[in-house]
């Protein structure tokens, strides 16, 4: 019999600063409304840009530690997501991700605040277990899309595949507290062609980001917090509507926009 139910969406969440996750304001109150507006996912596999290896990971632990991956932000110190992990979960990514090598983490990682400044919005009572997929920052970006295709199944099986990074990056040319006045050009010219290629589905566009105007290299000056948009653009498939919950310009160089797929 053919399976008629339909496949559980693909997210990609701009995070922007951490302090989003006690902020409330339009990026949060959007990421509350994806959570709330979904099925209830059966576990969620999250790749945040913050989890940047040598080599591929998953966490595996049964309790997730909260973790602090930055500096500056004392009234972040007592946030905590308390999410449970999934060591089955882990194990079967291990085993789909084949032939790549997948190391479990059970002792160094947990949740990184890529991953709980958007969740403890999204599925803020931190019901639903979490693991996170590391990006291998040795690899290039068609390597995490390949990658990512082998996570399809799971779609369909009630788990919710999400990232967390943003669009444009460019920390050196960030003004904290500037909000959304005076972005730079340049940065939104890129938000909106990377907007403009989801849109069309040109997948190799945006595998190859660098290229897509002429300041890709300012807009990505490092790739970590892109790629986690390649994983979910691997996942998206023929006729599947793309919307954007979130979009602009923070600070002048952070976008913080965000898409789901399905």
């Amino acid at each position: 019999m053919e399976n008629t139910t339909k496949p559980m969406p693909v997210v990609f969440f701009g995070h922007g600063t951490p302090m989003n996750a006690i902020w409330q304001n339009a990026y949060t109150r959007s990421w509350a409304k994806i959570g709330a507006e979904m099925p209830r996912p059966k576990a969620i596999v999250m790749v945040s840009a913050h989890w940047y290896t040598r080599g591929t990971w998953v966490t595996g632990q049964a309790n997730p530690e909260t973790v602090y991956d930055f500096g500056g932000f004392t009234e972040l110190e007592n946030v905590v997501y308390p999410a449970p992990g999934d060591p089955a979960l882990a194990a079967r990514l291990k085993e789909l991700l084949i032939p790549t090598e997948v190391g479990i983490d059970n002792e160094e990682w947990g949740f990184d605040h890529g991953t709980w400044s958007v969740l403890i919005h999204a599925f803020p009572k931190a019901d639903v277990p979490v693991i996170q997929l590391s990006i291998d920052g040795t690899k290039p970006a068609s390597f995490h899309y390949e990658l990512a295709k082998a996570l399809a199944p799971l779609r369909d099986e009630g788990y919710l595949i999400a990232a967390s990074g943003n669009v444009v990056h460019n920390l050196r040319m960030w003004v904290r507290h500037q909000g959304l006045n005076g972005a730079y050009d340049w940065a939104e010219r890129f938000e909106a062609r990377v907007k403009e290629t989801l849109e069309s589905g040109d997948d190799a566009a945006l595998v190859n980001y660098q290229t897509l105007t002429p300041e890709g290299r300012l807009a990505v000056p490092t790739p970590d917090h892109y790629l986690p948009l390649v994983f979910m653009i691997a996942l998206r498939r023929p006729g599947e509507p793309i919307k954007f919950p979130t979009e602009g310009i923070d600070g002048g160089s952070i976008s913080m926009l965000s898409f789901q797929i399905g």
